[in-house]
């Protein structure tokens, strides 16, 4: 008899909750997967607040998951300084209220929680530049790493109170259908937009010095989807970095894309984009989750970009 993958997914229309539905679609051809994409304004799915906790209680007993992805956060780190009460709310709270409902209504489901390298913080300083593992401290340095870290540790604390918690700490990701709050779409976006016409040839931009490590969202929801899917005893109460391993020049990622538009550009640093507690290189060791769930980033980012800028191009009006 085939396995019913019931698959309940937080923050199911947001950017990474899209393409994980998208991936969970390209496997039904293979199993049997129903999923339940929850959150606000959903056109299908179910709308809930995380932070209500017994909508949270009620959701879990009535959709009876064998797994939880929980994306659903104020998770542009900028939106979460603005906003810390909400921030805190949504992150650590909606995220405390659907373990726990979990351990009550959906015992044996596996909870898989979306971290963040942002809450290594100040350990990508004391490294000095060496790529982190998982065993790094936690040194949050703004608003939305503290409340990831938070709950990062609440969830390890119920893996040893039963939940089957896996944790991802995701480095940088973008993709097609990426906002402008994050550095390679609003590039992108600039770039198209001057080269419509709508904008003079002056990019703006924050600091172009700083190395990150990026990945392409479809190789991301690639481990989400395989941890929702999979029983992987091996992997229950752990934390696993999604990471390239191979920081790169915010400088290096303008250039691709300017190359890319075929556009002469002028580029200014704007001061009001510059972020106070600034890491000079951040990247990660993605050793753990290479060997335990058998996962490595697959597609070229220079591929990712031109996904990026093609996506915005088409989304502009036509003239």
């Amino acid at each position: 008899m085939a396995i019913e993958h019931r698959v309940l997914i937080t923050g199911g229309n947001g950017f990474v909750g899209s393409w994980l539905q998208r991936e969970l679609e390209a496997r039904r051809q293979n199993q049997s997967i129903l999923v339940l994409p929850v959150g606000h304004g959903l056109l299908s799915g179910r709308n809930v607040d995380v932070t209500d906790n017994e909508q949270v209680l009620q959701l879990v007993h009535d959709f009876r998951p064998t797994s939880v992805v929980h994306l659903a956060a104020v998770a542009a780190a900028t939106d979460a300084s603005r906003a810390p009460r909400r921030a805190w709310d949504i992150n650590f709270t909606g995220t405390m209220n659907l373990a726990y409902a979990t351990m009550e209504a959906a015992p044996d489901a596996r909870f898989i929680f979306v971290s963040s390298s942002e809450v290594y913080g100040a350990s990508f300083i004391d490294s000095g530049g060496v790529p982190l593992t998982e065993d790094a401290a936690l040194k949050p340095m703004n608003v939305y790493g503290a409340t990831k870290a938070a709950a990062d540790i609440l969830v390890g604390e119920l893996a040893y109170e039963g939940l089957n918690a896996i944790r991802f700490r995701p480095f940088n990701h973008t993709g097609p259908g990426q906002t402008d709050a994050y550095v390679v779409a609003a590039f992108a976006k600039q770039l198209v937009e001057i080269s419509a016409g709508l904008k003079p040839p002056v990019m703006h931009v924050g600091n172009l010095l700083a190395y990150r490590d990026f990945l392409d969202v479809r190789d991301v929801v690639r481990a989400y989807a395989d941890a929702a899917l999979a029983e992987n005893p091996e992997a229950y109460g752990k934390a696993f970095n999604l990471a390239s391993g191979k920081p790169r020049q915010i400088q290096s990622i303008l250039d691709t894309l300017i190359r890319l538009s075929g556009l002469k550009i002028e580029v200014h640093v704007d001061p009001q984009r510059l972020r106070s507690s600034e890491v000079a290189s951040a990247s990660g060791d993605a050793g753990a989750v290479q060997s335990v769930l058998d996962w490595q980033p697959n597609i070229d980012f220079e591929e990712t970009l031109a996904d990026v800028f093609d996506d915005w191009k088409a989304r502009m009006p036509a003239p």
